[in-house]
């Protein structure tokens, strides 16, 4: 079983900066896609930003300019560098990793992790 795991979530004030990092574990012979997702009470969960294997980016209208993603496909790990924080930034973010292959020949899933808090102050 795969695990994702993130870490660098917290309370900053408006205009600062927040690195996130996830980690994915387990058994990995591949990983396609991974990104950030996030989501606030009452809302539908929304992309923030995507990254392919082959560094192909998507990010979210509202982040772009101030947030970078980035990944290190040798520690299946995936970052998200956050600057000029706004209150609205404030969510739960969350790792997704998709197409991920366990083991050469088996099939492709998909995984989440728990997610972490940023909070953003005025």
């Amino acid at each position: 079983q795969v695990q994702l795991v993130e870490s660098g979530g917290g309370l900053v004030q408006a205009g600062g900066s927040l690195r996130l990092s996830c980690i994915a574990s387990g058994t990995i012979f591949s990983i396609k896609d991974m990104g950030w997702y996030r989501q606030t009470p009452g809302k539908q969960r929304e992309m923030v930003a995507t990254l392919t294997d082959d560094n192909s980016a998507d990010y979210a209208d509202s982040v772009k300019g101030r947030f970078t993603i980035s990944r290190d496909n040798a520690k299946n790990t995936v970052y998200l560098q956050m600057r000029s924080l706004k209150p609205e930034d404030t969510a739960v973010y969350s790792c997704h990793a998709d197409g991920v292959r366990e083991r050469r020949g088996y099939p492709l899933r998909g995984f989440w992790g728990q997610g972490t808090q940023v909070i953003v102050s005025p």
